[in-house]
């Protein structure tokens, strides 16, 4: 075979190899543009998903999920049976069986509360959530329905009368609690604390159970859920200072989107208020 002949046969080879390796690449970024497509099509349907009042599939559905933490008594909380009560779940039942809704009852990290409503995975947070200016910018609340304060629950025999003897000494809160954002509103206090800051507890629970066995010196926490525990715990081993970190409401907190759903709890508690269904049920949790 010629020398020419052969430089022929290898330049040819050459062109063919490269004209399939283009061919491959307009196939991959064609196949990669049209991923890219597919993705952003997707995120775009997701935003106007997120942005859309979901109360037309709630009601198709049937069903309502509503978020709380299920150790907050009397307001949410897991009885003897291991079944969920309380106030809010009396309150939140009576109101979705008036609007022809399931109510189904979703436990959850109370720290994670807004992010697990804005992810679409419950409808609503309705567990003693307090009512503040920071949550406001988060969620949408229900008009309040319970006044609230956060109270300082110690030892009985401690030497702390006061906010100020707080100074020095381990003080104990819930994680993402309202408690905390009480607190945080005396900086300069809250600087103090043996630690600089809060000790955070999952639950209140543990908090209270920490103060008993004197690893903490003070609880902040919930009025109603301090006077609950100290009532089933024995109110002989407990005080609750006269100063406190300041009053509050409870309102339930929706997606900001959601406006038909917030509507429709705020006007049937409304008519339960008016009928006498409020009153009956606040006085089988706080009749004492």
């Amino acid at each position: 075979m010629k020398k020419g002949f052969k430089i022929g046969i290898v330049v040819i080879l050459v062109l063919i190899l490269g004209m399939l390796s283009l061919a491959g690449c307009s196939s991959n970024n064609a196949a990669s543009n049209t991923d890219d497509n597919k993705a952003s099509q997707e995120k775009e349907s997701q935003q106007a998903g997120a942005s859309e009042d979901s109360f037309d599939k709630i009601k198709q559905v049937g069903k309502v999920v509503m978020g709380l933490d299920d150790t907050f008594a009397p307001m949410g909380f897991r009885d003897q049976n291991n079944e969920i009560v309380g106030f809010d779940v009396d309150l939140a039942k009576e109101v979705f069986k008036r609007n022809d809704l399931e109510l189904v009852l979703q436990p959850i990290d109370w720290s994670m509360k807004e992010s697990e409503l804005n992810a679409g995975n419950i409808d609503m947070i309705w567990n003693g959530y307090t009512i503040t200016e920071e949550r406001k910018e988060k969620v949408a609340f229900s008009k309040p329905y319970l006044d609230n304060r956060q109270v300082i629950v110690v030892l009985k025999g401690s030497d702390i009368k006061s906010k100020n003897d707080l100074a020095g000494k381990k003080v104990a809160a819930q994680t993402g609690s309202s408690a905390v954002d009480a607190m945080n509103t005396e900086p300069e206090l809250v600087k103090s604390f043996d630690g600089g800051g809060p000790v955070l507890f999952d639950t209140n629970n543990e908090a209270f159970m920490d103060l008993e066995a004197g690893r903490v010196d003070a609880v902040v926490a919930d009025e109603i859920l301090a006077r609950y525990y100290i009532k089933q715990k024995g109110s002989d081993k407990y005080v609750i200072l006269d100063e406190d970190f300041g009053k509050e409401q409870y309102g339930v907190g929706f997606r900001k989107q959601d406006k038909k759903l917030l509507e429709m709890v705020n006007n049937t508690l409304d008519e339960m208020k008016k009928d006498g269904t409020y009153e009956t049920i606040y006085k089988k949790w706080f009749a004492e």
